[in-house]
């Protein structure tokens, strides 16, 4: 195949075929390359996927609640592309569990700011909507082997906050693929099995790619989007030093039990954000529960040198504490014998917050970092960094004056400088992936 690019993206998860289609529909042609065999066949398929719009920024709000109308409008905003059927969007609600915490009154005051709804919940309220739940406060996390993770709580929750209009993703790997065939459709192309080795310059900027087999493709623009190898492709351009924010792969646990007998948690359960117990859990298929760390201070972070190496079997450390978080939270669980769960990783950012941006060096684009939080915003995230792209490939400096974009069904103009590799960390992130 004869590829003659005007941008090379470099990675073809969620993040890298939205970048593609927003790209290919500006007339500029794509090529995704992926050392995997298909679209979101990494990370992206281990998503917990889930669309929420409590961020502790204004602009990361912003931007969830931008992207629910993208999600909300999926085939029309694909277009008619896959056979297979498009991913669905379960508009279950999602709830904020209440103790107190200051962050609560902050995202409520996001919420009336931005215009999302919501409903608080008195403990009544919270009690009857999940009937399974113990609504006690467990807080702070603690890990499985600290004697006080067993003592009986005696202090209850507050409530509630509830997101109507929150949920999740049904199928994060069919979403990926719904971008790839829409950019496809649109005259992009993908190249899978394929490993960038270099990046390569000339003439002052970005001049194409390397991979391991000697094939050489020149493209004037290269866009990182390479997940958890992000900060290894950015090694390769020679551009990591020159940024104030850098990004690191973390190896990350997310866990499957089945939800108490009698009680179907597909049906009458929500997203939760659980922070006082230490988790986040939603429903999953089959009436079974999905649970993940909110990465409380206590839970030890495990970084990865080699992101090819991670190793890929559930531990049953990681298992047992967040499994039995959520007995806590659900008495009546039952705990298997044998630990089920997803193995995976997060390209997370030094403050948890993406990099939507330029480089030092022309021609080669920042869409990393996204630090387990940014699956639900992708679609949105494609078309900033494509706005982005035009943008500075017409000359404008990001850096100086950064691109302001308008964003399609909210219409909000967002600063894409808020993104930018040269921030400095931002104070008011959570630093978790709860955003």
């Amino acid at each position: 195949m004869n590829h003659k690019p005007d941008a090379i993206i470099i990675g073809a998860g969620v993040i890298g075929c939205a970048i593609a289609f927003e790209l290919t529909k500006r007339g500029y042609k794509t090529l995704n390359i992926d050392k995997l065999p298909a679209a979101g066949f990494g990370s992206t398929s281990n998503s917990c996927a889930i669309v929420r719009f409590h961020y502790s920024t204004l602009d990361g709000a912003r931007m969830a609640f931008e992207n629910y109308f993208y999600w909300k409008d999926w085939q029309n905003y694909v277009g008619p592309v896959d056979e297979r059927g498009y991913a669905k969007f379960v508009a279950c609600g999602f709830v904020i569990f209440r103790n107190n915490d200051p962050s609560e009154q902050h995202f409520i005051n996001l919420f009336k700011q931005i215009g999302i709804d919501y409903e608080e919940w008195s403990l009544e309220t919270l009690r009857e909507k999940f009937p399974i739940g113990d609504l006690h406060s467990f807080s702070p996390p603690r890990p499985i082997d600290d004697e006080a993770f067993w003592q009986e709580p005696a202090t209850p929750l507050t409530g509630g906050i509830y997101n109507p209009q929150g949920g999740y993703i049904n199928d994060p790997q069919l979403a990926t693929t719904n971008l790839m065939l829409a950019a496809k459709a649109h005259g992009g192309e993908f190249l899978f099995n394929a490993e960038v080795v270099e990046v390569r310059q000339g003439n002052g900027r970005v001049s194409g790619i390397t991979l391991s087999d000697g094939t050489q493709i020149d493209a004037p623009i290269v866009v990182n989007a390479a997940g958890p190898h992000s900060f290894v492709i950015n090694r390769l351009a020679g551009v990591e030093e020159g940024m104030k924010i850098k990004t690191g792969a973390l190896r990350r646990e997310v866990h499957h039990v089945a939800s108490p007998k009698g009680f179907n948690f597909n049906e009458k359960g929500f997203v939760f954000s659980d922070a006082d117990g230490g988790i986040y859990f939603r429903p999953e298929t089959g009436n079974n529960i999905l649970v993940g760390s909110a990465d409380p201070a206590c839970d030890p972070k495990e970084w990865v040198a080699n992101p090819d190496e991670v190793q890929p079997h559930v531990t049953d450390q990681v298992w047992k504490t967040q499994v039995y978080r959520l007995a806590h939270r659900i008495p009546d669980l039952e705990i298997p014998q044998k630990p089920s769960g997803v193995v995976s990783m997060y390209d997370v950012s030094t403050d948890w917050i993406p990099i939507y941006d330029q480089s030092d060096l022309p021609g080669f684009y920042l869409a990393i970092g996204t630090s387990g939080n940014q699956f639900k915003n992708a679609p949105g995230a494609g078309h900033l960094m494509a706005t982005l792209i035009d943008a500075v490939e017409k000359g404008q400096d990001h850096d100086v004056a950064p691109v302001q974009v308008k964003m399609p069904y909210t219409g909000v103009v967002l600063n894409a400088g808020f993104y930018s590799r040269l921030r400095e960390v931002n104070e008011e992130s959570s630093h978790t992936v709860m955003g």
